[in-house]
């Protein structure tokens, strides 16, 4: 009984003991983790000393760096790893907050027991966790090798912190050895590096967000007025352009803009009010503001100066809420007044489209033009740019008007973005002009050309050019009426920056060598950022600016005298004050002009009198055509240019349409995008495509036939199939009544036809109306996957390509993956093609397993060259048969071998073996041609940017619907 009652007491002083004990326990971890929060919010990663019991002892001593930022250069770590079985990178985000801090571990390796290195990069690991984007191996965010304070890499992780890497070694491994730093790209940020054998616990998101972007609202910039300013004027080189002439400069004061792609100055660009156009006397250095106080809580951001020196035309944005507007005053800085007035519905518009970027229309980049008039780009066409996902940003077309702002017009209706008019010696307009026609988004902005009435657009330069991407701010070099200056540059990251280039338009004016590079040690060879070369003549990318001069606006005195804004080495592209005006000779030697250490100077122009162009005749008009809204287009032989074609092959002409998409066709709702684009289209597509019909080429290579006028319009040559053996890359602008002539395909200024005695064949006829391909009842045809494609897959394929499924598994919903393409979780038991029209995402199970065919066996062809989807791409000039059904196993199945030209024998083989399966397959010659035209134009799955197209959205109404062609055509969105 005592010894019952000695353990009862034992066991309760126990039992008090282990309660006392967990007390304490319970205490301390509560102070651990008041510790850990105090830890966490001043920025910093607790590490929890016995988290498990297996983490309870370090295999090795952890590794923390010292808070390192863009400015310090590639700091080395060499790690002990004691054989451990485990290894976390760990980039701590530094004591603000994870803005840009882009965290790279460069060429981590590890060595085994024997001393063998192995890349670490080539180990998976074991978990990964980012706090902002995704783990990238061996490149960086812009797709870029690694680099560091312009160190570069081989190999390694980019990983934005905060973020942990895990990877199990198992004992394998005794040394780590990497280099640390955040991207050269970043011009902020800060980390702190850590190796450990144990993890850390990951901050919440509230801790690390929470000062994001700490200078997003900074103090504003101020600029005192001009007359308060001590100007810096070299009178040497001020004392050169006096001896050219230039007894005054203009130039506008303006804070450096921050818009972070070539076209969105007017759109997404900080809010730094400030500044103005000036004068400077290059003779006393003496500078008078024209605007005088008008830009003080404005923006101006272009101008034009009238031929007689006497008016001034600019642009200005009076308010953040606002668009720009034009406004015209006199060169003594009286009679201002305003020209072009928001839209009667502007209101509604900044209430209806209003997000992050966009407000409602703007009027930029005036130029006066030589019979009086305006012309300038604006945004009322209301087009939205086709690769932008979140739909912010607008599309630019040029319009004109009288001088007083009358009579406003527009000149061209192209779905991307246009800009940058001036006036050539004989009195064309020059501009810049973004496309993408069935080539990638980012590579073709080139310069253009018209006659001021918007008839005889043509290329001036750059169309199948792929660097630098950007061809802009052209203007004609006085004394050289081919030769023309231009500005290169990249189309993202930074704005309109970059070097400046010479070409002679009477050389090839798709090639490279066409362009003399002024400023030679600066350029722009990627989708994004700068190319600088250093003192060993390699060239290096870098996204900063900071390692090279970047120059805009050049103004071209001769062909060995220009004027430019430049920034010099050092400062990042963005410095609101980094920019001064300099002159360049022509090999790029840079001499200061006139600086102003309180904002940066742009658009230098001497205020001298010019002499007035001539005003170009411009193209005939057929009055009965212009009220069609019709044009005529002769081709006087198509052979012309296309290489390796035989004649008598090319049977017709294709008329086809790239439409802009307009912002009524903006979806509020998820799910809709797919890749790049706001309103899914097909895999690879950004734009849609309609077609206006056929019309024949005669014997001897011509056609002469009508076209829509005001559209954006291409073609392509077909052969006797009505297969394209060509397809036009590239679209042109008809002005109403206009007749236009070209040589042949991808005719360039020095194409001339074959000398002949005989009249073309086309012209002794009338012009060709455009009329139905063959099987089919109208010329106008748009394109439709599930109802057209789809119809004959369920007739002739389905039966076998069913793809056996559990049924029990499988659920094909909306787009809830980040790429906007399937979520679909099927259990597949077979490898039998699934070619059944069920909807899956923004697409369908057939289509999207006849892409996935398309990539892997080539079955659709060359559709790689063709991707709009992509954002930079060669887009040099494509041989005729390379794409379309003509290069596809697809149409040589169902249309037979002699139908198409593919030269590759694994391509070939791989037709002979489809055709010895699909044997007894036997289409009409309506489906035949339903599917090579389909082939042709790319794949188009969806024939317009209308209709909800997700599969989450099947019960919706407005679930694709069936559209007319013109309700497709058109710019309002159709009502149902």
């Amino acid at each position: 009984m005592q010894r019952l009652l000695n353990n009862l007491i034992f066991n309760f002083q126990l039992t008090q003991i282990t309660q006392s004990l967990k007390n304490i326990v319970a205490q301390f971890r509560a102070a651990e983790f008041i510790f850990a929060a105090c830890s966490i919010i001043l920025g910093g990663f607790w590490i929890c000393p016995y988290a498990t019991a297996e983490n309870s002892k370090p295999d090795f001593e952890p590794v923390i760096t010292k808070i390192i930022t863009p400015t310090d250069k590639a700091q080395t770590l060499k790690v002990e790893l004691n054989n451990a079985n485990d290894l976390y990178l760990i980039a701590e985000f530094g004591k603000d907050s994870y803005d840009s801090d882009q965290a790279i571990w460069a060429e981590p390796t590890l060595f085994d027991t024997e001393n063998k290195p192995v890349q670490l990069t080539t180990l998976k690991p074991e978990s990964t966790k980012v706090g902002w984007g995704n783990l990238l191996i061996n490149q960086n965010l812009g797709k870029s090798p690694l680099k560091i304070s312009n160190e570069s890499f081989k190999f390694g992780f980019w990983a934005h912190a905060p973020s942990i890497i895990h990877f199990k070694l198992d004992g394998k491994y005794k040394r780590l050895e990497t280099k640390v730093g955040i991207d050269n790209n970043s011009t902020r940020g800060s980390v702190i590096f850590q190796v450990r054998n144990t993890p850390t616990p990951f901050p919440p998101v509230a801790e690390y967000t929470k000062n994001y972007r700490p200078n997003s609202t900074p103090p504003p910039l101020v600029a005192p007025p001009a007359d308060e300013i001590e100007f810096q004027l070299n009178s040497d080189a001020a004392q050169k352009l006096v001896e050219n002439g230039i007894n005054e400069l203009l130039f506008i004061r303006r804070f450096t803009y921050t818009s972070n792609h070539v076209y969105t100055d007017h759109v997404n660009s900080r809010w730094t009010p400030g500044g103005g156009i000036c004068a400077v006397n290059l003779k006393t250095g003496k500078v008078r503001e024209i605007t005088k106080g008008l830009a003080q809580n404005a923006v101006i951001g272009w101008f034009d100066l009238s031929f007689d020196a006497k008016k001034i035309v600019f642009d200005l944005k009076k308010n953040n809420g606002e668009g720009y507007r034009i406004y015209e005053i006199n060169v003594d800085g009286s009679g201002l007044r305003q020209i072009t007035f928001p839209l009667p519905n502007e209101d509604e518009l900044i209430k209806k489209y209003h997000n992050e970027y966009h407000h409602g229309t703007d009027d930029v980049d005036p130029c006066y033009l030589p019979d009086g008039g305006i012309v300038f780009a604006s945004t009322r066409c209301q087009f939205s740019v086709l690769c932008d996902s979140g739909d912010n940003l607008t599309v630019k077309n040029l319009y004109r008007m009288n001088a007083d702002g009358s009579e406003l017009k527009q000149l061209t209706y192209s779905p991307l973005s246009e800009a940058t008019p001036t006036v050539h010696h004989d009195g064309r307009i020059l501009y810049h002009r973004w496309e993408y026609v069935d080539k990638a988004a980012g590579n073709c902005k080139s310069i253009w050309s018209m006659n001021p009435d918007g008839s005889g657009t043509a290329e001036v330069y750059g169309n199948t050019i792929t660097f630098p991407e950007t061809k802009i701010q052209a203007r004609a070099i006085p004394g050289s009426p081919n030769k023309i200056v231009m500005l290169g540059a990249s189309h993202w990251i930074n704005n309109a920056l970059g070097t400046i280039i010479v070409i002679d338009t009477t050389k090839n004016i798709r090639n490279t060598e066409t362009m003399k590079y002024i400023t030679d040690d600066t350029a722009a060879f990627a989708h994004d950022g700068f190319h600088f070369k250093d003192a060993n003549g390699k060239w290096y990318h870098e996204r900063s600016g900071k390692a090279g001069r970047v120059f805009r606006e050049p103004y071209p005195i001769s062909e060995s005298l220009f004027i430019a804004s430049m920034k010099p080495v050092g400062l990042n592209w963005s410095d609101p004050k980094g920019y001064h005006l300099v002159l360049l000779d022509e090999n790029g030697r840079d001499t200061t002009l006139l600086c102003d250490p309180t904002i940066s100077l742009w658009h230098a122009y001497p205020l001298v009198p010019r002499e007035t162009p001539p005003i170009p005749a411009g193209l005939p008009i057929d009055p009965e055509l212009a009220a069609k809204g019709l044009a005529k287009c002769v081709v006087t032989d198509i052979y012309v240019g296309m290489d390796n074609v035989k004649r008598g092959e090319v049977k017709y002409l294709r008329i086809l349409e790239q439409l802009p998409r307009h912002w009524q066709a903006r979806k509020k709702y998820r799910g809709d995008s797919y890749g790049m684009s706001h309103s899914a289209i097909g895999n690879g597509l950004l734009s849609a495509k309609i077609q206006h019909g056929i019309v024949p080429v005669e014997d001897d290579g011509s056609a002469q036939f009508i076209v829509p006028a005001g559209r954006a319009i291409y073609f392509q040559a077909l052969d006797k199939n009505l297969c394209s053996i060509q397809s036009e890359r590239t679209y042109v602008n008809y002005t109403p009544g206009e007749t236009r002539s070209c040589v042949g395909c991808h005719e360039t200024p020095d194409m001339t036809p074959a000398q002949t005695k005989n009249t073309p064949k086309s012209m002794l006829r009338p012009a060709s109306i455009p009329a139905a391909q063959l099987t089919q009842n109208s010329a106008q045809v748009s394109f439709d996957f599930d109802r057209q494609i789809q119809p004959i897959l369920d007739k002739h394929c389905v039966s076998c390509h069913q793809g056996e499924v559990d049924k029990a598994q499988q659920k094909i919903d909306g787009n809830s993956q980040a790429n906007s393409q399937v979520n679909l979780q099927v259990k597949v038991k077979t490898s039998s093609l699934d070619l059944r029209g069920t909807h899956q995402g923004t697409f369908s199970v057939s289509y999207n397993n006849l892409i996935q065919l398309g990539r892997s066996r080539q079955l659709l062809g060359n559709r790689g060259e063709l991707n709009e989807d992509a954002a930079s791409n060669r887009i040099e000039y494509i041989p005729p048969y390379r794409t379309g059904a003509l290069s596809s196993p697809l149409a040589a199945m169902v249309c037979g071998r002699g139908k198409t030209t593919l030269e590759s024998p694994a391509i070939n083989a791989y037709v002979e073996k489809l055709l010895s399966v699909h044997n007894d397959l036997q289409l009409s010659d309506a489906e035949k041609l339903l599917i090579t035209n389909w082939l042709d134009v790319n794949c188009q799955y969806h024939p317009s940017y209308w209709g909800k197209k997700n599969a989450q959205y099947k019960n919706d109404p407005d679930y694709r619907p069936a559209f007319t062609f013109e309700e497709i055509r058109n710019c309002t969105q159709p009502t149902r």
